[in-house]
């Protein structure tokens, strides 16, 4: 019979999360897909078009970035101040510098989060999230990292769609 021993180092679950949160941002990940991989050279164009009903990819970005934001906010000792109805409202995209500059903001942003979730105590991980409605802190930053795939996934298809539908404008 064969036998082994794995050793596993855990790290604390802050760290966890942060890490999580990270790899879907820039790779690393167990889905082995991550955003900056399918925005990084995209063109204006293309990121803004729609297809059917559905949202573009510009605006799947920024709604992603707008709740990594107000996570920012509360995990820097700021008021919870999110609304839903906000969090598509992206402003106009006209050109390549806009869109560069959202995404620059969106990966600036995603390690400050990273940041300042490593910076947490292990013990307020269990605590409320500024508020007992809105559960723990764990809920909330798991919850929204769960919540960056489900739109890396609409991105991923949206985007392939559009490219086999003949918009080439994929390059810079």
């Amino acid at each position: 019979m064969l036998t082994f021993t794995v050793q596993i180092s855990l790290m604390n679950i802050s760290n966890q999360i942060a890490k999580h949160l990270h790899d879907v941002f820039f790779g690393g990940n167990w889905t082995s897909v991550n955003l900056r991989e399918h925005l990084s050279g995209l063109s204006w164009q293309l990121a803004t078009t729609r297809i059917y009903n559905l949202n573009s990819i510009a605006v799947l970005t920024y709604h992603i970035n707008y709740f990594v934001e107000v996570q920012i906010d509360v995990l820097e000792g700021r008021p919870l101040d999110a609304h839903d109805k906000f969090s598509f409202d992206l402003p106009p995209i006209n050109s390549q510098d806009n869109w560069d500059n959202l995404l620059e903001r969106v990966w600036q942003n995603a390690e400050k989060c990273v940041f300042l979730i490593k910076q947490m105590p292990e013990e307020k991980v269990g605590k409320y999230f500024f508020a007992e409605k809105y559960g723990s802190w764990y809920r909330n930053l798991q919850g929204n990292i769960e919540h960056i795939h489900y739109h890396l996934g609409q991105i991923v298809v949206v985007k392939k769609i559009l490219l086999q539908q003949g918009n080439t404008e994929q390059g810079i």
